[in-house]
């Protein structure tokens, strides 16, 4: 029947509560760190783009990583500012639809960057003659490209299984979209739903992370049986991906988690932690990883700072 089915045009976000003047508080404090996300990000990119020292594969896949980053953030900080600020908070089946494409494009394009730069480090320590050969112009392309459109694909097929499902409720308990608490307001059977997003979830998340899992043990096996100077090099360069590769991995797991549990049984205070986690610490993360880790990227970083204080005077 027609009344059992979906006949609401927008989607309610109900973990947001009246704050009071509180709100503005957070306002602030969000914009603060969403131009700090904006700010950090742009500098590794900029630094990257200008410098012709750093026009190797590892420092373009890192512009990747912080590129991402800016995309994820702008599909979820102005749509979060304006909820922070709004008396009702209603989001259109369109806008919602788009939220989740952005935001899990972000956060599978972060997977699979992270996964074609364990490769390159792989190919850089374990098989350093056949590099240059190897990581071409073309072939760093097409690891780009796949890194992109892979995920797109997966996204478009799950979105469209969830668009197909008539609605019984709008009533969202997050702070933004997600796909499977759309899916659980479904008045029909989703198996279907629930198959695909797992065979997903497989396809472009764990195995990538195993991939890189085992990039990492190649490399740490070639390091050990090598010079002290290349264990070093090799640790130096490493180090940085490790960190983001663990960082990213707790947060999306927390969000991967936070999607299979029922809302009644968590507390609200977890969900907006494990919510925004993912969405927060890798894009401030990285940044400062890649630009103070790196002593490439962190001289090229100072020393632009140094001329502009030059300037200025």
């Amino acid at each position: 029947m027609r009344s059992n089915s979906s006949i609401h045009f927008y989607f309610h976000l109900a973990l947001f509560a009246d704050f009071g003047n509180v709100r503005y508080l957070f306002f602030t404090l969000s914009l603060l760190l969403y131009m700090t996300i904006i700010c950090a990000n742009v500098v590794i990119i900029v630094t990257v783009c200008l410098e012709k020292s750093l026009h190797e594969p590892m420092y373009v896949f890192i512009s990747c990583l912080s590129f991402n980053s800016l995309y994820g953030s702008a599909g979820f900080f102005p749509r979060f500012l304006i909820d922070i600020l709004s008396e009702t908070h209603l989001i259109s089946h369109l806008s919602c639809f788009i939220q989740v494409f952005v935001l899990y494009m972000y956060a599978l394009c972060e997977i699979t960057i992270l996964c074609i730069m364990a490769y390159d480090r792989f190919v850089a320590i374990c098989q350093p003659l056949h590099y240059r050969s190897k990581m071409t112009f073309r072939m760093v392309l097409r690891l780009v490209v796949l890194a992109e459109l892979y995920p797109a694909c997966v996204c478009c097929f799950c979105i469209s299984l969830t668009i197909r499902l008539p609605l019984c409720g709008n009533k969202l308990h997050r702070l933004f979209c997600t796909n499977w608490p759309v899916v659980q307001l479904s008045c029909v059977d989703t198996t279907v739903n629930n198959i695909v997003g797992l065979i997903a979830v497989v396809a472009t998340i764990f195995l990538p992370l195993i991939f890189v899992l085992y990039t990492y043990l190649r490399i740490l096996s070639v390091s050990r049986r090598s010079s002290r100077d290349i264990r070093k090099k090799a640790l130096q360069t490493c180090l940085p991906h490790i960190v983001t590769f663990v960082n990213y991995s707790l947060s999306f797991v927390g969000e991967l988690l936070l999607n299979r549990l029922r809302d009644d049984e968590i507390n609200p205070f977890v969900i907006v932690v494990l919510s925004l986690e993912f969405l927060i610490i890798p894009p401030i993360i990285n940044p400062l990883v890649y630009g103070l880790k790196l002593p490439q990227i962190k001289t090229k970083i100072f020393g632009y700072l140094r001329v502009i204080k030059r300037v200025k005077r």
